[in-house]
């Protein structure tokens, strides 16, 4: 075996950056291919009002054996539990639902949700593959002594879990719906942005890789299917810029959504098994838009530092499908957080909306090649957002501070290096969705035989699928596989069988 292997990661994301620092400490030269003109992949930060604010990821999800939460805590970086702050639901008429009533709708969601990674666990074997996570919380409500009334509430808010899967929960599959589930413990906000998180991760990259910016890459040459060949420089990656690299090995962590539309880039193909499982599993439209005020109208205790004080503030705001202002004829259900709420000095005046699906597809299409500091662009998403925030308390047509001061939207559906989306998800129809990313995790046997591996969330284990920690930890998994293939880690930084959870030991 090559004594100083030269490996080639292609994508320089949270997945790519963790593989570096793993292969470098064990003494492994390590080149990135990066096809945008920074580090950091979706994990991303941009500013909307002079204030930072994530692109991407902007949660960490569990706060068990997390490695994000430890850097994070390594870092000084500030996360936010939003659970304590109060919780609004306004109904298709745009009025408040009672705290009664909204805690009654929100404990039956909670409680469904629980109740579908249950089932999803217990019974995913005979769950027909149509049956969809809407199709259970319907039955589930049909089981409930609800009003009609309770029932449509309940059936609206079901469907804001939309943006937790980052498409409509009538496409989300029931039976692999405990895929979905995340390491155990609260989710946090990372109130002072990823920032932090993403330097930690990428330290040893930048001192000590070889790190490409704006090299897209286009053609990903392997040895033949029959190869046994150690010889050294086994796979040629080409880019756009016309430069061909040689590498004894590549990790490919580019995001899934790129991989469902470059297939063809590899050479030879990949196995029919693996093609299969890229094209399986779905990918997400989850999309963020930021909205800034001069002040936060709806906070009506900003004068108060007590903690049960600012609780009363809201913190959450979901608004139901609207029968009061005219919208496209899809699913139009709306959901923000209140960056208000966070500890300061983080603290600042925007509400940040989740959109996801075709919802999601619509405010994204309307934007499309307008420049962000242009009035049509301003004007979209004031005219899209306006109808939801204009219910906050405090609100008024006349108040200076109620007239948005800057506007963001994500925009990843037009991003071809993410793969036009966000994140894997699992939609009705996919029938073997756990075997499809354990065929993806391992590359079908072709990480031995071909020098070739994939990593990033949609390779991760179960309980981390489409997050940060699962990318992650992917980059781990491989740089240990690939250690171990070159017989190299005794006196590194070796990741140990025991550092992932057990179903992603191999």
């Amino acid at each position: 075996m090559t004594p100083n292997p030269h490996i080639g990661i292609i994508g320089a994301g949270i997945s790519g950056l963790r593989c570096a620092d793993i292969l470098i400490q064990n003494g492994v030269r390590v080149t990135i291919l990066e096809a945008r003109d920074r580090i950091g992949g979706r994990v991303h930060q941009s500013t909307v009002g002079g204030h930072v604010v994530d692109l991407g990821p902007n949660w960490i999800h569990g706060a068990g054996e997390n490695p994000i939460r430890t850097i994070g805590e390594e870092t000084g970086t500030v996360i936010y539990d939003p659970e304590g702050g109060r919780h609004v639901t306004y109904s298709r008429d745009g009025y408040p639902i009672t705290d009664e009533v909204s805690t009654k709708v929100q404990d039956f969601v909670w409680t469904t949700i629980a109740e579908a990674f249950q089932y999803s666990n217990d019974h995913g074997v005979n769950i027909p593959v149509e049956r969809s996570l809407f199709d259970f919380f319907r039955e589930r409500l049909q089981q409930t002594n609800f009003t009609d009334e309770e029932k449509q509430l309940c059936l609206d808010a079901c469907r804001l879990w939309g943006a937790y899967v980052g498409d409509q929960v009538d496409k989300q599959s029931l039976k692999f719906f405990h895929l979905e589930e995340c390491v155990d413990g609260s989710n946090f906000i990372v109130a002072s942005t990823y920032k932090r998180i993403l330097d930690h991760i990428a330290k040893t990259a930048i001192a000590k890789a070889n790190i490409r910016l704006n090299e897209p890459v286009t053609s990903i040459k392997a040895p033949p299917r029959n190869n046994q060949s150690q010889a050294k420089h086994q796979v040629t990656i080409t880019t756009a810029t016309g430069t061909d690299y040689t590498f004894d090995q590549v990790v490919v962590t580019c995001p899934l959504g790129w991989l469902k539309q470059n297939t063809s880039a590899f050479s030879p193909t990949l196995p029919p098994r693996l093609e299969q499982a890229i094209k399986n599993i779905s990918y997400g439209r989850l999309e963020k838009l930021y909205v800034t005020f001069p002040r936060a109208f709806w906070h009506t205790n900003t004068t108060s530092t007590s903690p049960k004080t600012r609780t009363r503030n809201t913190v959450f705001a979901q608004f139901l499908e609207p029968s009061y202002t005219p919208h496209p004829n899809i699913e139009w259900n709306q959901e923000c957080v209140s960056l208000a709420s966070l500890p300061e000095p983080h603290a600042h005046p925007t509400l940040l909306f989740y959109t996801y699906g075709d919802g999601g597809a619509e405010i994204i299409n309307r934007l499309g090649g307008l420049a962000p500091s242009s009035l049509e662009y301003r004007e979209s998403i004031i005219q899209t957002l306006q109808p939801f925030y204009s219910r906050l308390p405090g609100y008024s047509a006349e108040n200076p501070d109620c007239v948005p001061v800057a506007l963001l939207a994500t925009q990843w559906q037009k991003d071809v290096f993410a793969g036009n989306g966000s994140y894997s998800n699992f939609q009705v129809g996919v029938e073997e969705a756990d075997v499809d990313v354990e065929v993806i995790r391992s590359g079908d046997g072709i990480g031995p035989l071909r020098g070739l591996w994939f990593a990033g969330e949609h390779t991760a284990p179960f309980v981390a699928l489409g997050t940060t920690t699962g990318a992650f930890w992917s980059g781990e998994r491989v740089a240990r596989l690939v250690c171990r293939g070159f017989g190299i880690g005794d006196g590194g930084v070796e990741v140990k069988d025991d550092s992932l959870p057990s179903e992603d030991v191999s």
